[in-house]
């Protein structure tokens, strides 16, 4: 009795297994790399960036009072002080840290409105008065560097923690690179199978591939490969745009600096979006395998042995 039902069958439970694991396996991988290009982009260089423009515009308020022998604290000095304070606002609402970076904000937001009160008190004295120093002194205290819990040091360490989660999100650990190699393993046992099978159907049937079997070799053969180099791009792109922040940006330099990390990740939530896709195509390949396989293999399904 002729096994060749049986033998497509067989067949066709392998490449449908195949297809299934290395669609979920490519799910997982590229959703593992572009899932963290997206707030990369969106919030956490951005909030890097509002800590450097809160941290540039507050060292320029102190000039200004410095400037002022101490005693200037006129228009310009509250107007960087409100450029801090915007951008500390920003930089919670980018939330890169989560709750302790929140909590940090809060603190510091606290203290620059005890180093402002300070140097009102100091502009409020008669020149010449002992507590205009003193005032100013209390105010450089607050403001810092000089000890743990002054405005520029917990801002020091607030930025530390962003740019530790810029580096997570712009990584490729091992677990990534074995879900790749997964994908590679699975994509090639997929190709082979496929092949085999076309050459078994060629042998047996003596007829030319069927359409359904060459859609989804090229569905498959072009679609892993150009997924796995869009990957290795945005990788890339993602490491690029943490050497822009990585090192504290000096307070002029921050929108030219977005502009480069924008233009670096630009649509990286249309690239991201694109993992949905692969489920479709997982999907087409699959019913396109059947579509091949199943009027051959119905032909011996019911067929009553003599």
């Amino acid at each position: 009795m002729s096994t060749t039902g049986r033998d497509l069958a067989l067949r066709l439970r392998r490449l449908l297994a195949l297809a299934i694991a290395t669609t979920l396996a490519l799910f997982l991988s590229y959703r593992g790399v572009h899932d963290d290009a997206v707030p990369l982009n969106d919030a956490t260089a951005p909030g890097i960036l509002a800590v450097d423009t809160a941290r540039g515009a507050l060292d320029g308020a102190h000039r200004v009072v410095e400037s002022g022998g101490g005693g200037d604290i006129s228009g310009e000095f509250h107007t960087r002080i409100s450029v801090a304070q915007q951008s500390l606002a920003l930089a919670a609402s980018e939330n890169v840290t989560g709750v302790e970076g929140r909590h940090d904000l809060q603190t510091v937001t606290g203290l620059i409105a005890v180093y402002s009160v300070w140097l009102d008190r100091m502009g409020r004295e008669p020149a010449g008065s002992p507590l205009r120093a003193a005032y100013l002194h209390y105010a450089d205290q607050v403001l810092g560097p000089g000890a743990d819990g002054d405005i520029m040091s917990r801002l020091a360490d607030l930025r530390a923690g962003q740019v530790a989660e810029a580096r997570r999100q712009a990584a490729f650990p091992w677990q990534s690179w074995a879900g790749w190699g997964a994908v590679a393993a699975l994509w090639v046992s997929w190709c082979a199978a496929l092949l085999e099978t076309q050459c078994f159907l060629r042998r047996r049937f003596r007829e030319p591939v069927r359409f359904p079997l060459s859609a989804a070799a090229a569905l498959g053969a072009i679609g892993v490969p150009a997924l796995a180099v869009r990957t290795a791009t945005a990788h890339a792109a993602m490491a690029d745009a943490l050497s822009r922040v990585r090192d504290p940006v000096a307070a002029q330099r921050v929108p030219d600096v977005a502009d480069e990390v924008a233009g670096i990740l630009e649509n990286a939530w249309f690239w991201a979006s694109l993992s949905d896709w692969i489920v479709l195509g997982g999907a087409v390949v699959v019913v396109l395998t059947v579509w091949g396989l199943w009027p051959r293999i119905a032909e011996y399904r019911f067929r009553v042995p003599r």
